[in-house]
């Protein structure tokens, strides 16, 4: 068995035929690249893609190995091989994961039930994680301040304005 955080993930994928992900990683300490295949069973266009994710992410044959890679970027795969499974061409699959992926700025996620407002919290953590500047980053910058313009006059609300008024 491998202890933990002995393998560093580079890159993940999927194989159609038969349905598994390979995991391209690198052991610590040394500099040589492997391949792992894992077989993904017992999966249909039915399945769950999250809960499936999950399963591989928990195997404990693969899970040293998966410790680098997001359940999220599981998830992906493992809906690419569902897409796959249904019929879908792979530039189908990869446009429906790309709409899922996308958060629509304009809708209301106080009416989304609590698996998908898990979801969409997961794509903007990973967003975020994605995007931020790290202290090691070539451009990062320590305090940067911004002066904001202040074209038109600003707008006193109600709520703000100190009153002797008891509302």
């Amino acid at each position: 068995a491998r202890t933990a955080m002995a393998c560093i993930a580079k890159k993940c994928g999927i194989r159609f035929k038969p349905p598994s992900i390979i995991l391209i990683y690198e052991e610590k300490d040394k500099e040589k690249t492997r391949q792992r295949i894992m077989p993904v069973r017992n999966f249909s266009k039915f399945s769950d893609c999250s809960i499936a994710a999950e399963q591989l992410k928990n195997n404990p044959r693969h899970k040293a190995y998966l410790e680098g890679v997001s359940l999220r970027q599981l998830e992906k795969l493992h809906s690419l091989l569902k897409g796959h499974l249904r019929g879908e061409s792979l530039a189908e699959s990869l446009e429906k994961v790309q709409r899922e992926e996308t958060i629509d700025p304009e809708e209301d996620m106080n009416k989304l039930d609590d698996k998908e407002l898990a979801k969409r919290k997961s794509i903007m953590d990973e967003l975020f994680e994605k995007n931020r500047k790290k202290k090691d980053d070539p451009d990062f910058i320590y305090d940067v301040e911004v002066e904001f313009p202040q074209d038109e006059q600003l707008e006193s609300c109600g709520w703000d304005v100190e009153s002797g008024e008891e509302v």
